[in-house]
């Protein structure tokens, strides 16, 4: 996407961002303070969000918040009490970006290890779907909220051996179609879907380590879009799918 943001895009905008203190995530994070936004940082590596508030300090940005948060072990309780916190704090939020993911192994599903293949829907798609459930009272205070869902080319068509990857992303997908439906008439929240495609990430290194990571594109080249599904340019975009 050739979207060029304009600089105060996301301005008095308050948006949590999971899986921020690498990949894409932490790039949504820099891109979205650096035009404007309050950005709450939410990941299970306390020291690699303190880096990331740091770097966004050092450009002038908003103070972002810190949220650490191990998403394979959260439940409800935990996700309650941010909800709680961030309510005290912040009194909504304006954009809630689900980035975290494990890849898991790629091997054939009948040999899965269960405990493993649960670990990866956990992280993936039940800690996506109740982070939602429970800040959704949150983006309804916002007057333009955007709600948006990484997934991957095998969530939209599921690949053989790649697993509980691809079927929490198939899944994610359908909660974001579901919500965008639901949410189209009842509220102010748009919901939409990215497929980043091929980037160079710590993730994509782990499913293709033979593979040139020069020759994949960097996360950086994706954050027009982010910026533009996450601002109210796109407002008149729910329930849509966009491929990087």
């Amino acid at each position: 996407m050739n979207y060029l943001a304009p600089q105060e895009l996301l301005k008095d905008k308050v948006i949590l961002i999971t899986g921020a203190g690498d990949g894409i995530g932490k790039q949504a994070a820099l891109a979205y303070a650096r035009h404007g936004a309050t950005v709450i940082l939410l990941g299970k590596t306390s020291a690699k969000l303190e880096q990331v508030y740091d770097e966004i300090i050092s450009l002038g940005a908003p103070e972002p918040g810190i949220a650490p948060m191990d998403l394979a072990l959260a439940g409800s309780d935990d996700i309650k009490q941010l909800a709680d916190v961030l309510e005290t704090t912040y009194g909504r939020l304006d954009g809630l970006l689900h980035n975290a993911a494990v890849l898991g192994e790629r091997i054939p599903a009948e040999h899965y290890d269960i405990e493993k293949w649960m670990n990866v829907m956990q992280v993936n798609f039940n800690a996506a779907f109740t982070l939602t459930r429970l800040l959704l009272p949150l983006l309804r205070q916002s007057k333009a909220a955007s709600l948006l869902f990484t997934s991957s080319s095998v969530g939209a068509t599921p690949r053989a051996y790649w697993g509980p990857y691809a079927v929490s992303k198939y899944a994610v997908e359908g909660l974001a179609k579901l919500l965008a439906e639901e949410l189209e008439s009842t509220s102010n929240i748009r919901v939409n879907i990215v497929n980043p495609g091929a980037t160079r990430t710590r993730m994509r290194r782990a499913a293709f380590p033979n593979e040139d990571p020069t020759g994949v594109k960097s996360t950086e080249t994706l954050m027009p879009l982010y910026l533009y599904l996450m601002g109210d340019d796109s407002k008149g975009n729910n329930g849509e799918t966009f491929n990087a």
